[in-house]
């Protein structure tokens, strides 16, 4: 920790003396400009040789005065509150995120967790460049209704090589709000095909009464979910989604049963025996509120499927043991209930497994698994039992796009090419042991507090002590170089992409380790 301290203070001393001069700033701007000014034998990257070995921070906060003119001239037609930074993607390389006013920053956050392989890989821009995709981009086709000559070979060699063990569909999407919408519409068809039997056909009533929405032919049935979940922003993934209000206020939805997370405490392997205790009161909860809502004058309509993530992201990163989502499965098989598991977040190797829920090691899969966000390109696996039993069911114009689809194929042979799932698990175990560490001297004693994310690859979090602390942490970090984000009340969430390394880790590690000093 000590060596990691003295090497970032002389390398944070030489930025200074570099940000004093001025000629020397138009000069990193200029290297900022230009991937071929980047020095590689100073680079932290295998795959990114001319990536930069260091932050650069040019402006006194960021946003800074480019960033924050650029998000105003956006904000005359387009609400630009949300705004982080306005971004260079052109100069934005690897692991690292360049911003309109040419700092460059060691980004951890991945846009919101969806890049996978970096910033300008070069395998995804040698694939723009081909012929295939150049024409998948212009002749963008109404997937369900004229799919392209090529459809079954992109199927086949990318999203279909990394199925989820025992499911065989796919079903592509737009993004990952509309992956769960159309799981939940599936889920839906297939609890109502299985109450018919073997009657193909609806009935009159079915007919005329959903276009009242009203029953039969609109049922009163539910999806199951969570405290903290979230699992979009659409009408019925937001009716599922529990963490933020500020998404919900306003808006109405559809009365569907929630039961609260398990409250486990952390590290999880230190609290298994009370953390067991926590979870089982959960799973009870989960089987009480199926069985309730299946007598008459339940206020919910049956439960159809229950939906859950692997670890709850944007509700605060909160996790639980591998023998919850087996009792979950356990629970949802006995009651005929179908098991939605939500990897939009978590899926495509950031938890140091292709699939988070692969440490599960379930006996019986999940019905459905969703994606989106590091694919690219969205949408969920499932099988033959829950396609619907007719055409144009669950359909729309588009039903995803090919061009994602490609992208989606580099991106999984890219991974594997480099071994990116395996390295995530090694980097991830290197900074969760460094945090430990780096929390229980002075600097981290009093500030931050529930470190997760053990085996979890690099899909690791803390609580600050406030959420005071938690935004003055990540603006603080702004400013050493490194872009961080937040999730929950006060937890830091670290998304980095596949391609971050251990030197990018050690980076991170010494900024924090000055960061939590100053607090």
């Amino acid at each position: 920790m000590a060596s990691r301290l003295a090497r970032s203070v002389a390398s944070g001393s030489a930025s200074k003396r570099l940000c004093r001069d001025a000629a020397a700033r138009r000069s990193l701007a200029t290297a900022a400009a230009s991937t071929a000014a980047y020095g590689s034998s100073s680079s932290m990257s295998s795959i990114f040789p001319t990536e930069p070995a260091m932050p650069t921070v040019l402006t006194s906060s960021i946003p800074g005065p480019q960033s924050k003119q650029a998000s105003e001239r956006i904000g005359t037609f387009q609400d630009n509150r949300a705004h982080g930074f306005v971004t260079d993607y052109q100069k934005s390389i690897g692991n690292w995120i360049v911003d309109a006013d040419g700092n460059v920053l060691l980004d951890m956050f991945a846009q919101i967790a969806s890049i996978a392989i970096g910033y300008n890989n070069p395998d995804l821009i040698a694939l723009a460049r081909t012929d295939e995709f150049i024409t998948a981009t212009m002749n963008r086709p109404a997937l369900g209704s004229f799919p392209p000559t090529t459809w079954t070979e992109w199927v086949d060699t990318g999203l279909g090589t990394v199925k989820p063990r025992g499911l065989q569909q796919v079903f592509t999407a737009m993004c990952g709000s509309c992956a769960n919408e159309n799981a939940f519409k599936a889920a839906f068809m297939s609890y109502r095909a299985r109450e018919r039997g073997e009657q193909a056909s609806f009935t009159p009533d079915e007919l005329a009464s959903c276009m009242r929405n009203q029953a039969p032919g609109s049922p009163d049935l539910s999806i199951l979910s969570f405290s903290q979940a979230f699992h979009g922003r659409l009408f019925g993934s937001l009716s599922a989604t529990r963490s933020k209000a500020i998404h919900k206020v306003d808006i109405p939805s559809f009365n569907w049963p929630s039961v609260p997370w398990p409250a486990v405490r952390y590290p999880l392997s230190e609290h298994a025996r009370e953390n067991a205790d926590a979870e089982r009161a959960s799973l009870a909860m989960v089987e009480e509120a199926i069985v309730d809502s299946r007598k008459p004058g339940s206020p919910y309509g049956a439960v159809a499927a229950l939906i859950v993530e692997p670890i709850q992201s944007e509700g605060g990163d909160n996790h639980a043991s591998p023998s919850f989502f087996r009792g979950l499965r356990d629970v949802t098989k006995r009651h005929g209930v179908y098991m939605i598991v939500d990897e939009v977040q978590t899926g495509v190797g950031a938890t140091g497994s292709f699939w988070a829920h692969d440490k599960w090691q379930l006996d019986t899969p999940a019905d459905f698994v969703t994606f989106s966000k590091k694919m690219q390109a969205a949408g969920f696996y499932h099988n033959l039992d829950t396609r619907p039993t007719m055409a144009y069911r669950n359909y729309n114009t588009w039903m995803g796009d090919p061009t994602r689809t490609l992208q989606a194929r580099q991106i999984i042979q890219t991974i594997r090419t480099h071994g990116l799932v395996e390295k995530t698990a090694s980097v991830g175990s290197h900074i969760f042991r460094s945090l430990t560490s780096l929390f229980e001297t002075a600097a981290g004693r009093g500030k931050v507090e529930n470190l997760r994310g053990e085996d979890a690859g690099t899909f690791i979090a803390f609580d600050c002590t406030t959420p005071e602390v938690r935004d003055r942490l990540v603006m603080e970090m702004r400013r050493e170089g490194v872009h961080l984000g937040g999730c929950g009340e006060r937890a830091i969430r670290l998304r980095p992409m596949l391609v971050f390394e251990q030197g990018h880790a050690d980076l991170f590690l010494e900024k924090m380790e000055r960061v939590l000093k100053k607090l």
